[in-house]
């Protein structure tokens, strides 16, 4: 497939364009029909909700409201009503508004519109559509209408969800600076504009074509408006850093003298694979939300999965086409240069400065690993207690759900939010229904009046045997009072007044949207680490391993979690960051983050540890194979992961809460997974226990399946000009300029594209033997440790057995 895309290259573009256009016209011309349903079977605000919709069936468009202030007197003042109340006639009259109620008709002398002091009042205004429906023009109108009425003295503010909509930031913007910032940190890795833009090109598809596609299939199924956020967030994410992982092995395989198209194959072949496998996990894990039974999130489920889908399928099919056009102009200029001056030199011996280059495991990475196997319980010790600090604010954790009340300052939903709560009583915002289809709705009416935490009843005119007590509490909807007074409603006040009745509206519904993600919270944890462990378990034959993952992963989620609390629940620096006011953490927010820290860290775990288990493979050596591990994977990791924590924040900017606090613990989340726990936390405890790392019980050896993450590149046989010949070997001893042999130097034995064949580690003598598969010219690439001498020579091996000693000299150590 890669060598296909590879040489079809401009029908795959063509195919990949087409493809993005086409969804793009289909779902600007379809327009959006997202749907927040909150459905919540056997919950006791369902069943007023399903009362309700019977009796009385729910208006078709959205309400918003005007609220306005006096500074002095009251708005019943002859000057206010003739600023205000032409306004209000001319919002009514505009297209696509059904109606206004205000408190200036003719028969509302004595309207509960108006506050006690008479200071604040409000208008409610009915649009014809739902908010997601209604033309931002139509709402913009409104809201400059509305304001425009204000004066010194006069405050007048627009709340609502249609009205929320207008304020958001442009559309794109969140993506763009993601992908700006993404630009940046690839630039920096890559030392090359080309290079930097694949990625950013394959996120660009894959993203698209699944936002669009999201958007088509709002029309056949129920999916949340927050889904196309989160999609684009992942999906974002995740197709930057898939096309990262094969874009390096394409780069280190070009540099070590693979031709492009051979490179691109290999790349796909190793790493693409383990994009795969990563792909599938994090959609292994989103589709693990279906076990909650929460339908909110099955339209998430849906649109990330999707995105995350594309984003793979980009990867692994248009990224080689793309790799294709670019050919050698992958590498920077320097790079080319290097490569260039090495084609050309018909040197017998092939030194690490120039030609096709080996991989290096020296640099700060290296550095960093030989530190951690020297200290592992100091660093052991440091990560955990950063990890536990972190984590503590977990313990205050309280679900719920953000509304206008947690806006900016700035906005004029927020305004409006606070001067409805100053007129008429926080809880005006959210008033409780309890629907009543059996007993005495008066007398039950009376109980709700004289409990304590009710601010006003108002009973209204029964319809087809269903009557509806509207209850305005004295706190916050999200307050935890509030939550309190509800229980008391359901549990004491309705038994006892003998009444078949059930709190319904929108703060009872998200108080059971939390009941319920709380107590399905344990069995969705316990099924995506449980599968997480038995995935890691087949791949690498271990039981310590999969172990250590699933307790790393509930560190990572708690000391995330403790972040998301500092910041929203808590509100550290939330005015500085211009994200609002502090509120409870939403109900759904756990299960997503869960989710996507599941997928996210087991990518990261398997690019770390199949590197580990293959050295380990090799050598036997646990300390050696966390070492070089560590070495040479802690580089892209912390890429990979730096990229999305610029794009996870970026989603600050969105406008929208409930992403921006997404945004904020997912990027809470990946930089701790990955710059303390897996550089620092895992590397460590695997030092610490040694060989029972890879420990495994033979007959569950022979029952598990073989899971091949990224297969080892098959080495082609590389040949000399008379033909394929027999198998030989290449043999000798290691020594120092002194003379003395080198004990436990690895010597590796490379094809001339750059693919290991064979290698071992020199016993107490110095001496070692490689097998050769075929007479031909190979690499031989020798590294002695603590101080990380390498050298590198190019032999000619026939037939015969080959006798080669190597000297490492001081002047060898890689740069």
């Amino acid at each position: 497939m890669a060598r296909w895309c590879y040489r079809h290259r401009l029908v795959v573009l063509l195919l990949w364009v087409g493809a993005l256009f086409g969804l793009g016209f289909s779902a600007s011309t379809a327009g959006t029909d997202y749907a927040n349903v909150f459905s919540l079977p056997d919950t006791d605000s369902k069943k007023a909700y399903d009362l309700m919709e019977k009796a009385f069936p729910a208006s078709a468009g959205d309400t918003d409201t005007v609220v306005w202030k006096v500074d002095e007197g009251s708005v019943r003042d002859q000057d206010v009503r003739s600023r205000i109340q032409p306004a209000l006639e001319k919002i009514a009259g505009m297209k696509g508004v059904g109606g206004v109620t205000g408190p200036y008709a003719a028969d509302a002398a004595d309207t509960a519109q108006i506050s006690g002091d008479g200071r604040i009042a409000y208008a409610q205004i009915t649009f014809t559509e739902q908010a997601n429906a209604v033309p931002k023009e139509l709402v913009q109108d409104v809201v400059d209408t509305a304001r425009d009425a204000g004066r010194d003295g006069l405050e007048v503010e627009v709340g609502g969800q249609a009205v929320q909509r207008v304020q958001e930031p442009p559309t794109g913007l969140a993506e763009m600076v993601g992908l700006a910032a993404a630009a940046v940190v690839l630039f920096l890795a890559f030392g090359s504009l080309y290079a930097m833009l694949l990625p950013l090109a394959v996120a660009v598809f894959g993203v698209g074509m699944g936002l669009f596609s999201t958007q088509l299939l709002s029309h056949v199924t129920d999916i949340p408006d927050l889904a196309p956020l989160l999609s684009s967030l992942i999906g974002l994410g995740v197709g930057i850093d898939y096309a990262l992982f094969i874009v390096t092995r394409h780069r280190k395989g070009v540099l070590r003298g693979l031709d492009p198209e051979e490179s691109t194959v290999v790349a796909l072949n190793t790493s693409g694979r383990a994009v795969l496998f990563a792909g599938g996990t994090v959609c292994i894990a989103l589709a693990g939300m279906l076990v909650t039974n929460l339908r909110f999130l099955d339209g998430v489920v849906i649109g990330t999965s999707l995105t995350v889908v594309l984003s793979v399928l980009a990867a692994t099919t248009l990224l080689p086409a793309l790799l294709g056009f670019l050919g050698a102009r992958v590498l920077s200029r320097k790079q080319r240069r290097v490569l260039a001056d090495g084609g050309t030199s018909r040197s017998s011996e092939v030194e690490s400065g120039g030609g096709p280059e080996p991989e290096k495991e020296s640099g700060p990475a290296a550095r960093w690993s030989v530190g951690v196997q020297r200290r592992p319980k100091t660093i052991a010790a440091l990560a955990l207690a950063v990890m536990a600090v972190l984590a503590l604010p977990v313990l205050s954790l309280r679900l719920g759900a953000t509304d206008q009340g947690n806006d900016d300052a700035s906005t004029t939903t927020r305004q409006a939010y606070d001067l409805l709560a100053e007129g008429f009583g926080p809880g005006f915002n959210g008033p409780l229904q309890v629907v009543v289809d059996g007993g005495d709705a008066t007398a039950l009416a009376q109980d709700i009046k004289n409990t304590p935490g009710v601010a006003q009843v108002a009973a209204l005119p029964p319809a087809s045997g269903v009557t509806v007590i509207q209850v305005v509490p004295t706190t916050s909807p999200q307050s935890a009072e509030t939550d309190t007074l509800i229980d008391r409603l359901r549990d004491d006040v309705i038994p006892q007044a003998g009444a078949q009745a059930h709190v319904g509206g929108v703060t009872a519904v998200s108080k059971d949207f939390a009941t319920v993600t709380g107590d399905r919270l344990p069995l969705f944890v316990a099924t995506i680490i449980g599968l997480g462990f038995l995935l890691l378990l087949v791949a690498f034959r271990s039981l310590v391993v999969p172990l250590t993952a699933a307790v790393m992963n509930l560190v990572a989620a708690a000391a995330s979690f403790g972040v998301l609390v500092a910041v929203f629940q808590w509100g550290w620096g939330l005015e500085l960051l211009g994200l609002g006011k502090e509120g409870p953490i939403n109900a759904f927010l756990p299960v997503i983050m869960l989710s996507l820290l599941f997928g996210l860290s087991m990518d990261y775990q398997v690019f770390l540890v199949s590197r580990m288990h293959e050295e380990w493979v090799h050598t036997r050596d646990n300390a050696r194979a966390v070492r070089v591990g560590l070495a040479e994977t802690s580089r892209v990791i912390n890429s990979a992961a730096l990229i999305m924590v610029c794009v996870f924040l970026a989603f600050v900017l969105s406008g929208d809460a409930g992403a921006a606090m997404a945004g904020v613990g997912l990027a809470a989340a990946v930089a701790l997974d990955a710059f303390i726990l897996r550089t620092a936390l895992v590397p460590a405890a695997m030092h610490l226990l040694g060989d029972s790392n890879w420990w495994l019980p033979g007959w569950l050896e022979k029952r598990l399946p073989h899971l091949a993450v990224e297969p080892k590149e098959e080495a082609a046989p590389t040949t000399v000009a008379a033909g394929e010949g027999p198998a030989s070997v290449v043999h000798g001893y290691v020594r120092d300029t002194a003379g003395e042999p080198v004990e436990g130097a690895r010597v590796a034995l490379v094809a001339r594209d750059g693919r290991e064949l064979d290698r071992v580690t020199s016993l107490a003598d110095g001496s070692y033997i490689l097998s050769v598969p075929a007479p031909g010219t190979y690499l031989l690439a020798t590294t002695a440790e603590p101080l990380l001498l390498k050298r590198v020579r190019q032999l000619t091996v026939t037939g015969e057995p080959l006798v080669h000693d190597v000297e490492l000299e001081e002047g060898a150590e890689v740069s």
